[in-house]
């Protein structure tokens, strides 16, 4: 399976526009396996550098997880404010602890008005932008959490390190 949706400045991207390799993940803040996928990509991105570009894109699974929208909601109001990446690892590094009282709390701790952010989950300001991201990655094929896609093949083996990290090798060295 391939990617179908190219990335574009609506995408929340981390390393050099010039790494060898781009890393997607379709993930849901919920999802114990996502969860346990965070660390794995943070020691990537360690061991490859400016190699690996990393790309998060939102795919709530609703009916299993009920706080899995307002968690993506909230990070995307977070990178309204230049803060996605504090509100996205905040999420996953305190993932037993979540709840909207929690997104609120972590909104506050990185500088955001709590208000706000409850007035734009009350609203949904933000869940077009988060549908647009799961219909991209159901067009992609995508059905369960954390899919990863290596530049643009989908990653079908175990998200762990070691086949992560195997398969991201094999994609830098062409």
């Amino acid at each position: 399976m391939r990617l179908k949706v190219a990335l574009s400045e609506q995408d929340h991207v981390q390393g050099s526009d010039n790494a060898k390799v781009t890393l997607v993940e379709y993930g849901d803040y919920e999802c114990p396996h996502c969860g346990r996928a965070h660390p794995v990509v943070k020691r990537l991105q360690k061991q490859f550098g400016d190699s690996l570009r990393f790309v998060f894109r939102n795919f709530p699974l609703n009916e299993m997880h009920p706080l899995a929208e307002p968690a993506a909601e909230a990070a995307e109001f977070a990178a309204t404010h230049g803060k996605f990446w504090e509100m996205h690892d905040g999420i996953f590094e305190h993932q037993s602890q979540l709840s909207v009282e929690f997104l609120s709390g972590l909104a506050k701790k990185n500088g955001m008005d709590p208000q706000a952010l409850a007035d734009a989950l009350g609203s949904g300001a933000f869940e077009e932008h988060v549908k647009q991201d799961f219909m991209g990655g159901v067009r992609s094929g995508v059905n369960g959490t954390p899919t990863f896609f290596i530049n643009g093949q989908r990653h079908d083996a175990a998200p762990d390190f070691e086949s992560l990290s195997e398969a991201i090798e094999a994609a830098r060295k062409g």
